[in-house]
């Protein structure tokens, strides 16, 4: 009997060949500053798919340029991101697999340096730029980002929904919203970020209003059956910040709203806090939300082995897995985890096959 792990799962009506996701990572690699994908994306991304991956999910992709979390961030607001990821795309899906892209503003959080070349805040003068967030609420050791007025968010949402279209327009399979990780959309859904007193703060459901607006500007976009993700940080691990259960309860509205699937992580809203770190650490926040009727959820986080990914599969309700550092130092980690189960995989390029199913 196929492994659970690789039977094929769908989502709206998309068939996805196994249910390894490659978890959206950041890789700050757009040399010309300029938001467009380049070289190092249209090798990075085909090698997971080369190595067997069900999904593969791009980073976290700016619906405008102050929505970068670095000036080295991808993007999808012009035509130009729009043609370079369009040859990522089809590079990917030659490979087998499905790609997704993770749209995402980053809210206060922007305008960072990328690993090595600085911290906190960049300047203006160095190519930053002003943040802006729900309130004007700095993380620890960035600059005041500047509130977003209420006649502002009407664009934000129309930012989302422009870039919707620029995605199906490259080709992407699947949009995953990002709503994590203390960028933009998470800084509205937790109180510790939202001291708003209009209707987007306050209350659960204020302070969900702008991600429910922007799954239901994004789902006229893309119309009926097209897949549709959100991503949520289940906790700010802070006693006073967002609940997992407050974020279960943001996902069955997210659902109804129009969102098919939910990738639930977990913290990056403040510094500071202790984060229980340990093999499939966030696994029991995918638990939770999958409770509400209705919602189906992947799990991510210290996710590092067939055995365990199957085992996750096969003793809760969670449908998929998303792989991260794991795919990283390996692009054949599906392969390896096939080989670990005893499953082969027809759909692996004939030339590597020596090397994972070696004659006996």
């Amino acid at each position: 009997m196929t492994a659970k792990l690789f039977q094929p799962i769908m989502i709206g009506s998309l068939e996805i060949r196994n249910r390894v996701f490659v978890a959206p990572m950041c890789q700050y690699s757009c040399e010309n500053r300029d938001g467009v994908p380049g070289d190092w994306h249209s090798v990075h991304y085909p090698a997971m798919a080369a190595g067997g991956a069900g999904l593969v999910m791009v980073e976290a992709t700016a619906v405008t340029p102050i929505g970068r979390i670095s000036a080295w961030d991808t993007g999808l607001w012009n035509q130009e991101q729009i043609d370079a990821w369009r040859h990522v795309v089809a590079l990917v899906k030659q490979r087998g697999a499905a790609i997704g892209v993770q749209l995402a503003h980053a809210g206060r959080k922007g305008s960072t340096y990328r690993d090595g070349a600085g911290a906190g805040t960049m300047p203006e003068s160095e190519g930053g730029w002003q943040t802006v967030a729900p309130s004007a609420v700095a993380f620890d050791g960035y600059e005041k980002p500047r509130e977003l007025g209420i006649d502002e968010l009407t664009t934000v949402v129309e930012q989302w929904r422009a870039a919707a279209r620029n995605a199906v327009t490259a080709g992407f399979d699947l949009i995953e919203i990002h709503s994590a990780h203390g960028y933009l959309l998470h800084e509205f859904l937790s109180p510790l970020s939202n001291q708003r007193t209009d209707a987007y703060g306050g209350s659960l459901e204020n302070r969900a209003r702008l991600l429910l607006e922007i799954v239901t500007a994004v789902r006229a976009e893309v119309g009926s059956g097209f897949p549709l993700m959100v991503r949520f940080s289940a906790t700010d691990y802070h006693p006073n910040g967002l609940t997992p259960e407050e974020v279960a309860t943001a996902a069955s509205w997210a659902l109804q709203a129009g969102a098919d699937f939910f990738d639930i992580s977990s913290g990056g809203l403040v510094s500071g806090v202790a984060i229980p770190l340990g093999p499939g650490y966030q696994v029991k926040f995918a638990e939770l939300a999958v409770e509400q009727p209705g919602v189906r959820v992947s799990a991510v986080g210290q996710i590092t082995s067939g055995k365990q990914a199957e085992e996750i599969l096969q003793s809760t309700k969670i449908e998929a897995v998303s792989i991260g550092r794991a795919i990283l130092t390996d692009p054949f980690w599906t392969a390896r985890a096939a080989q670990e189960l005893g499953e082969q995989l027809d759909y692996l390029p004939w030339q590597y096959k020596r090397g994972v199913w070696p004659a006996s």
